[in-house]
């Protein structure tokens, strides 16, 4: 934690009082081990200032705290998808709604400092003047754990890459009569052949040792872990398109969504689709939402590179998909290009397409019940 979180050269009340004021406004600046809290009313006004553990314990005792100044229905929380996000579950599931808070303002941070507790009345303001509109993940459904899954996949892939680069960058400098051995082989092969070479030697051998044993060994190694990463990328992908098919399986009949495409747009959306107000709002946040440029009599909307890339990257999967197989977006990529249109353009209108065919899929979702 970045110290002490009410230690400021800035000042600020700690735990003021005031009588229950009816609704107030609650901002958290979330940190690993202690979150700092305030409470504002409707007007602005700091009614309370304090900071709790980063415990379950502390959660009941921060809302409790809070709900002491008046009725708590709004939250502005930093870092709901890292420090904050147990925090945030757990106001979500007391009825509290909760806005994701990233950005604060720097003007403010230059003119009154920075410290934690100013971070913590902004957050608040954020949500109180409506410039917060990001309502948090509740993270307690399928789709959270489709996320543990996808990020055990992402991270088995890289390794796999990472080990197959070391196996050939071994067999460059091996000796020529084993890249011999082993040459023309395809991956596969080649992985279950060094698989089979001998294992780690004993200590006693160890001194004798020559270096085509040593390159052997180590080819041995590398490809036995690539087995094993193989296997788990199995494994989780199998588990992946469980869960789609169980909990969203209409995504699965729209040409060009496969189980690896509808769990990044699921979990782009969360486990509460109902947070987004319209597929609007879902095209901004996947980024396909168009930019304007125009200027005099120039009209022109630009592509959007801002909003979650991943989710961005799996439209424009379903896109270059589609006009491979698909004859409606062919003609329609035909009878744009005869307007006039770039390539790009149309890209940018197919992604566009694509959000809103998705994020009516997507709301007929049930939304996890809050216990």
């Amino acid at each position: 934690m970045r110290g002490s979180a009410l230690s400021s050269t800035t000042p600020a009340p700690r735990a003021r009082r005031r009588h229950s004021v009816g609704e107030v406004v609650l901002g958290v600046d979330t940190h690993r081990d202690a979150h700092v809290a305030a409470v504002l009313s409707l007007t602005g006004a700091v009614l309370a200032t304090d900071e709790f553990p980063a415990t379950a314990a502390g959660y009941r005792d921060l809302l409790k705290w809070a709900r002491k100044s008046g009725t708590v229905g709004r939250a502005g929380v930093e870092g709901t998808g890292s420090y904050g996000a147990s925090l945030s579950r757990y106001l979500l599931a007391q009825g509290v709604d909760v806005f994701d808070v990233n950005w604060m303002d720097r003007a403010d941070r230059r003119r009154r400092g920075k410290s934690d507790p100013l971070d913590a009345q902004n957050a608040a303001r954020v949500v109180l003047s409506g410039r917060a509109r990001a309502r948090a993940k509740t993270g307690d459904g399928p789709v959270q754990i489709a996320r543990m899954y996808k990020l055990t996949k992402v991270s088995a892939v890289k390794a796999r890459t990472q080990a197959i680069n070391q196996l050939k960058a071994v067999l460059v400098t091996a000796d020529p009569v084993l890249r011999e051995e082993l040459a023309g082989l395809g991956n596969a092969e080649l992985f279950r052949t060094c698989a089979l070479f001998t294992g780690v030697s004993s200590r006693e051998d160890a001194g004798a040792e020559s270096v085509v044993q040593a390159t052997r060994i180590t080819l041995g190694l590398l490809a036995h872990r690539i087995g094993q990463l193989s296997e788990q990328i199995r494994d989780v992908e199998a588990r992946l398109a469980r869960l789609v098919e169980c909990h969203a399986p209409q995504l699965l009949d729209v040409v060009g969504i496969g189980p690896d495409t509808a769990v990044t747009l699921l979990i782009t959306v969360g486990d509460n689709p109902e947070r987004l107000d319209s597929e609007a709002s879902f095209a901004a946040l996947c980024g396909v939402s168009p930019v304007e440029r125009s200027s005099g009599r120039r009209q022109f909307r630009r592509l959007n590179r801002g909003g979650n890339r991943q989710a961005n990257a799996a439209l424009h999967r379903i896109v270059f998909t589609r006009l491979r197989v698909d004859s409606r977006t062919q003609d329609y990529y035909e009878r744009r290009i005869k307007e006039g249109k770039t390539r790009r353009e149309i890209v940018r209108c197919l992604k566009r397409y694509a959000a809103r065919e998705v994020f009516h899929l997507v709301k007929q979702l049930q939304p996890v019940p809050r216990s």
